[in-house]
């Protein structure tokens, strides 16, 4: 299967990138031992390296719930816990107050990491409000107050599923009240040095560890280039509201690091994955989300059962998955938002190549 699967791949991905004029540069990593795959590749308009970091968005969201999985292993938390234990009374006075009546108490650290905690959600209203005014200095604890002044919490904790940056921000602050640390060091504390993650890092708040050899890849917001914008400079605004909802930034290889000790239950117990996946929310159509992970399951006629995997999703159009019945991993971003969604029919696109090729 080998060299020939990899080939037909690299040609699906190469001819897409092609094809497609909306496509600036794109990322792809296939792995399978199984298989005897490793591809890794890069293409687009702009120059591109395979190695270069990529600024992955809301894929940084799996490293906040397995930071958070790390402490529940010390008995440091419970995922039961209400959050009122870790985050201090004036971030969390009038935080969740629904048809009148504040269910800020009744907040436990899982609704947070399934999204079923109700409250609202700021990102897109504050960047369109920084891109506007670059003046803007932001921060996540500035967010979460602008939304509560700004915003409506959607149900009661526990009732439905509303996907938020704000659930990731305030698990963000328990990683610091726990550990006394900012959370960008305890990231690489906890995650990239023990995996040797050497060339990852958070956008805005840190460096990786050994110069990575390339500058980060450019990416998009539909089409308008963000690298370079003022905003996104170390010290600007987007990367306060970034933070624990997705700043973490790394080259594929990199990634496929986590992802093999996600599977092979080497930075966290099985046991532990288990629950991370098992409670879990509808997010829609054919994806369940656990703790900072997308599920992709069977819909009858729109997703055979040959897809079902397990990962999580960036807004840049950004994937970083496992399919266990291939036991292979798919690693790619197309950089840029205006792909949020058909990253990941592309990388299903991937699998089903890899898969007829067998």
């Amino acid at each position: 299967m080998g060299n020939d699967t990899a080939s037909a791949i690299e040609k699906t991905f190469r001819t897409k990138v092609k094809k497609n004029p909306k496509i600036n540069n794109a990322y792809l990593l296939v792995h399978s031992d199984e298989h005897g795959i490793h591809l890794n590749v890069a293409d687009g308009k702009n120059p591109t390296d395979p190695g270069q970091p990529n600024y992955m968005a809301s894929v940084g969201k799996l490293f906040t719930s397995t930071l958070i999985s790390i402490l529940y292993e010390e008995s440091k938390l419970s995922f039961d816990d209400k959050i009122g234990k870790y985050l201090d009374d004036d971030l969390l006075d009038g935080l969740h107050v629904y048809k009148g009546k504040e269910y800020t108490g009744d907040i436990q650290i899982r609704h947070l990491l399934n999204h079923t905690s109700g409250l609202p959600d700021s990102f897109w209203h504050l960047l369109q409000t920084l891109l506007e005014d670059p003046e803007i200095k932001m921060d996540p604890k500035k967010a979460i107050e602008w939304g509560k002044k700004n915003r409506k919490p959607h149900f009661p904790p526990g009732k439905k599923f509303y996907y938020t940056d704000t659930n990731y921000y305030l698990l963000g602050f328990i990683v610091e009240y726990i550990t006394g640390k900012p959370f960008h060091e305890t990231l690489e504390e906890r995650i990239f040095r023990p995996l040797d993650m050497k060339h990852s890092y958070m956008l805005g708040y840190s460096e990786p560890m050994e110069d990575p050899g390339s500058p980060m890849a450019d990416f998009y917001m539909k089409g308008k280039k963000m690298t370079g914008v003022k905003i996104f400079d170390d010290n600007g605004s987007y990367a306060g509201i970034d933070y624990a909802g997705g700043g973490v930034v790394a080259p594929m290889e990199d990634l496929l690091k986590f992802m093999r000790s996600l599977v092979n239950h080497e930075i966290i117990e099985k046991g532990t994955l288990d629950i991370m996946m098992s409670d879990k929310a509808k997010f829609g159509l054919g994806i369940d989300y656990g703790y900072g992970i997308w599920m992709l399951k069977k819909i009858p006629v729109f997703m055979p059962g040959k897809f079902s995997s397990w990962g999580v999703v960036g807004s840049t159009g950004a994937f970083m998955f496992y399919h266990p019945e291939l036991e292979a991993y798919f690693i790619g971003n197309l950089n840029d938002t205006y792909f949020e969604r058909r990253g990941v029919r592309f990388m299903v696109q991937i699998m089903d190549k890899m898969m007829k090729s067998q």
